[in-house]
């Protein structure tokens, strides 16, 4: 692994794990928080499903600047949406979840967060 990212992921996941007393979240956790954030209604307590819907949230979010999803606008309930606009390519678990982890610290960078 590039010793740059893992620098920068680091730097990520403690900013994110700071208000758990620095406690390392699993990805899932991760992925929900930048949902709810992305969500903008603050956090609340959410169904099982409404949870895979935070984290879809989040995972459209995290794609489109990659150019996989393009934001549509809100639903009635103030629901954000996306729809793809390309085909994700295949890519192995590790890959898959190597984009994921760009993607997070491209999020929080491009917040100035980190």
């Amino acid at each position: 692994m590039d010793a740059e990212f893992e620098a920068k992921w680091k730097k990520a996941m403690d900013f994110i794990s700071q208000p758990y007393d620095g406690e390392k979240l699993e990805f899932d956790a991760i992925l929900f928080l930048i949902g709810v954030q992305e969500l903008g209604k603050g956090y609340r307590k959410f169904n099982k499903t409404q949870k895979l819907d935070v984290i879809h949230v989040a995972i459209c979010s995290l794609m489109a600047p990659y150019g996989y999803y393009e934001f549509e606008g809100y639903d009635e309930d103030g629901w954000p949406h996306w729809k793809p606009t390309e085909k994700l390519p295949y890519l192995k678990p590790m890959q898959q979840h190597h984009l994921m982890r760009q993607a997070i610290v491209n999020y929080f960078e491009s917040e100035n967060l980190i």
